[in-house]
């Protein structure tokens, strides 16, 4: 079981940045390849990012590539998006996910545990 808890959502004006944190909790957290994920009311959940296990492979959703940025410290079981540059078509709630998966990892079901969300809000 592996338990996840988003951090760091909040209210940005357009154009700034945020960082969300993901701290996970259980076993072997670092063998888990990593993604975020975010849901905009009335829309289905999207991919942002992903990051393999051992840090060394990450892959973005085109229109957030640039501006986002993952990045995990396994050693403080950590998980982080670097977001710049916001807009207001970046308000969701954002969600950090593990899975075992090795492809198929821009899908939401293919990611065996989630967190709780962090709400993001960019007014226009």
């Amino acid at each position: 079981q592996v338990e996840l808890v988003e951090s760091g959502g909040g209210l940005v004006e357009a154009g700034g940045s945020l960082t969300l944190s993901c701290v996970a909790s259980g076993r072997t957290c670092s063998r888990y390849n990593m993604g975020w994920f975010r849901q905009a009311p009335g829309k289905e959940r999207e991919f942002v990012a992903g990051i393999s296990w051992n840090g060394g492979s990450t892959w973005y959703a085109d229109s957030m590539k640039g501006r986002f940025t993952i990045s995990r410290d396994n050693a403080k079981n950590l998980l982080y998006l670097q977001m710049k540059s916001l807009k207001p078509e970046d308000t969701a709630v954002y969600y950090c996910a593990a899975t075992t998966a090795y492809s198929g990892t821009r899908y939401a079901g293919n990611y065996d545990y989630w967190g709780q969300g962090t709400q993001v809000t960019i007014p226009s």
